[in-house]
């Protein structure tokens, strides 16, 4: 399913924890790997003052080697350019079928990667995107970053607000779970906001309605395998809700649409996925709506 896929690094210790812990990968059928190192204008006019190539490609080195001890075969590239456009630009000239970004760290001239070169991928992916998030915890005074989870199969959490894009994410679930997965909790959020005041009388009907949507979702997955299938119907904000049952359930990795029912062409991330994303303390396997 995702044979070819992109390591987006900065070479920052965030981006080293990633690489550290990517061998879950193997069971999305990833082999062989690409190790993108992007610059811009910016940037490299900082590593000018302050590092040499060689430095740079020694650290890619670095973690060429850690992924090829994970049975990875890797290459790897640094290119000039702003990140979100060559990753993307990259990913869909030569046809590699993952990105995988970092949701925590610093590049090496301290731009943070979240809410900029992660969020600038995502936001104009054409090919799924896993984000894998990193946590910080403090050591004497000292914060270290370390990635929180590595099996991506042994609990994955699908929200689905039955669209058309979360039709598309549920065709990589039925993959997954033909594969390697062992649990899976299917997810519907009745969005407070749409319901209350004046549809709130209808939730009962809408909670039945969906529930037997689940059912069916369920029953799909089950022909696959005879993985493990949980139903949660929930009500409130949808993120929110989300990332509690993230937390509550224990999931190892969330796949979702990027898009719901609501998007505008224009805005290539649905505020829920980009809210789970910000939030979730699992990595999250984004896919994107076809356009």
């Amino acid at each position: 399913m995702f044979n070819r896929f992109i390591i987006a690094t900065d070479l920052s210790p965030a981006s080293f924890q990633v690489v550290n812990c990517i061998s879950g990968l193997r069971a999305l059928g990833a082999k062989q790997g690409l190790l993108l190192l992007c610059l811009g204008l910016q940037e490299v006019t900082s590593q000018a003052l302050t590092y040499t190539t060689a430095f740079l490609e020694a650290n890619l080195k670095e973690q060429k080697k850690l992924l090829e001890e994970q049975g990875f075969v890797v290459q790897t590239r640094i290119v000039p350019g702003f990140p979100k456009q060559e990753i993307n630009r990259i990913a869909l000239e030569e046809n590699y079928s993952l990105i995988v970004v970092g949701s925590r760290g610093h590049s090496l001239v301290g731009e943070a990667i979240l809410g900029g070169v992660a969020y600038a991928v995502i936001h104009s992916a054409r090919k799924p995107v896993l984000v894998v998030p990193i946590k910080t915890k403090e050591i004497k005074g000292k914060k270290i970053e370390e990635f929180a989870q590595c099996d991506f199969t042994k609990h994955i959490l699908f929200p689905t607000d039955f669209s058309e894009n979360a039709n598309q994410a549920f065709g990589y679930l039925e993959k997954l779970v033909a594969s390697e997965a062992k649990q899976v909790t299917l997810v519907h959020i009745q969005d407070k906001t749409r319901i209350n005041p004046y549809l709130s009388y209808r939730l009962s009907e809408f909670n039945q309605i969906d529930q037997a949507r689940l059912e069916n979702l369920k029953k799909a997955l089950q022909k696959k395998s005879k993985v493990k299938v949980n139903l949660e119907i929930g009500f409130g904000n949808p993120s929110v809700e989300i990332i509690k049952l993230i937390k509550k359930r224990g999931v190892q990795m969330v796949v979702m649409g990027s898009q719901g029912r609501g998007f505008v062409e224009e805005l290539f991330l649905g505020s829920v996925s980009h809210n789970v994303v910000r939030s979730s303390i699992a990595p999250v396997l984004l896919i994107p709506a076809k356009r």
